[in-house]
C-alpha cells in the first residue's frame, strides 16, 4: 500500500492513512498492510505549518503498490503531472486499488480513471469537479463511492470512512470494528456529507433536551417510538422539538431514528444468527418488509447480503 505526499499538504489526509493501514496491529492476528509513503519526487515535502517531511520513495514505488491512495492534490484547478497520471493509469490497468481521500478525486479525474463512473470529493469542491470533468457522474451526498477497484471519498473525514469500509472488505467485519474502536470512531456511519454542507447553527441553551431525548430513544430502540414521544421526553410541543432537532443533527427525528436502527442491527448480522425478522422487531422496525426497505437504503445493500459478507458466527 502506497500513499501519495504532495507539497503544500496538510497531514491530515495522511495522517489517516497511517493510523489505519501504517501501525502494525499484532492484537488483530491478520496479515497487516505494509504502507510507503512516496512522492512525485523522492526528497523533502514541505506541509501546512512550516514543517516537512522526507521520503526517499517516488513514483516508482507509488505505482507498484496494491492500493494506492491519493489524499488530495496541491491544486483543483490543475492538471496532474503526466507522470503522476501515467502511473495512476498504470497501476489501474494492471488491476491495482487506486482511491482518493477529499480533493484527490481531480488526480484519478485528470487521469482519466473516474470516466463514466459515478463518484465523490468534497462537497465544496463538487461542482468544479463536475465542470472540469464533465464525464465524471459527480455524487456530492456520500460519504464515499466504491468501484471495486476505483474508491473516491468525501472530505477529510470520510477518508477515515473509507479507509475502514477497505478494511472490512479485506478482513471483515469483526477486524474493522476493532480498527474502530482503536480509533474511537464508529465503524460504519450513516449518512452523507450532505448534512454537513451548510453549517450548523450554534446549539440553543436547551438543546440538551434534545439530547437527552436521543439517548433515551437509543436504550429503547425496540419499542415504538414517535416524534410525539421524543417531544414529550423532551418537554416540547412537537412542532419546537421538531425545529430544535434539525438545528441540532440536520436531519428529522425519524430519519435519524431509522438510521439508529439500521446501525443496532448490524451488530445483530454480524455476530449472531438471528433470523432477519427477529432482529427487524428487535430493533424496532415494524415489519421485516420496513426494515428490508429502510436497511437497502441506508448501508446499499440488503440485510441478507450484508450477513453473507460480514458474519462473524453465532
Amino acid at each position: 500500500m502506497a500513499v501519495l505526499a504532495y507539497p503544500g499538504m496538510s497531514v491530515f489526509e495522511t495522517g489517516i492513512v497511517t493510523e489505519v493501514f501504517g501501525l502494525p496491529r499484532p492484537e488483530l492476528d491478520v496479515p497487516w498492510y505494509d504502507l510507503t509513503i512516496c512522492a512525485e519526487r523522492p526528497g523533502p515535502v514541505p506541509v501546512i505549518g512550516g514543517a516537512g517531511l522526507h521520503t526517499p520513495y517516488g513514483l516508482d514505488v507509488f505505482a507498484r503498490a496494491e492500493t494506492l491512495i491519493v489524499p488530495g492534490v496541491p491544486d483543483v484547478r490543475a492538471d496532474p503531472s503526466p507522470e503522476l497520471a501515467a502511473a495512476l493509469r498504470q497501476a489501474h490497468q494492471r488491476g491495482a486499488r487506486v482511491m482518493s481521500i477529499c480533493s484527490g478525486a481531480f488526480a484519478l479525474a485528470g487521469a482519466g480513471l473516474l470516466d463514466g463512473r459515478r463518484a465523490t470529493t468534497h462537497w465544496q469542491y463538487a461542482d468544479l469537479l463536475r465542470r472540469r470533468y464533465p464525464n465524471v457522474d459527480v455524487d456530492p451526498n456520500v460519504l464515499y463511492v466504491d468501484h471495486g477497484t476505483l474508491l473516491t471519498s468525501a472530505g477529510s473525514a470520510a477518508g477515515l470512512d473509507l479507509c475502514l469500509h477497505v478494511v472490512r472488505q479485506d478482513h471483515g467485519s469483526a477486524i474493522a470494528n476493532a480498527v474502530a474502536r482503536r480509533l474511537v470512531t464508529q465503524p460504519h456511519r450513516e449518512g452523507g456529507q450532505a448534512q454537513f454542507i451548510e453549517a450548523p447553527m450554534p446549539a440553543a441553551p436547551d438543546d440538551d433536551r434534545v439530547t437527552q431525548s436521543m439517548t433515551w430513544a437509543l436504550e429503547n430502540l425496540g419499542h415504538p417510538i414517535t416524534a410525539e414521544t421524543l417531544a414529550r421526553r423532551a418537554h416540547m410541543s412537537t412542532r419546537t422539538y421538531l425545529r430544535h432537532f434539525a438545528r441540532a443533527t440536520g436531519t428529522s427525528p425519524i430519519r435519524w431514528l431509522i438510521n439508529q436502527r439500521v446501525q443496532a442491527s448490524l451488530a445483530l448480522l454480524e455476530g449472531t444468527d438471528a433470523p432477519v425478522e427477529e432482529i427487524a422487531r428487535t430493533v424496532g422496525f415494524d415489519t421485516p418488509v420496513t426494515y428490508r426497505h429502510h436497511f437497502t437504503r441506508v448501508m446499499q445493500t440488503s440485510p441478507s447480503a450484508y450477513r453473507r459478507a460480514f458474519h462473524t458466527g453465532g
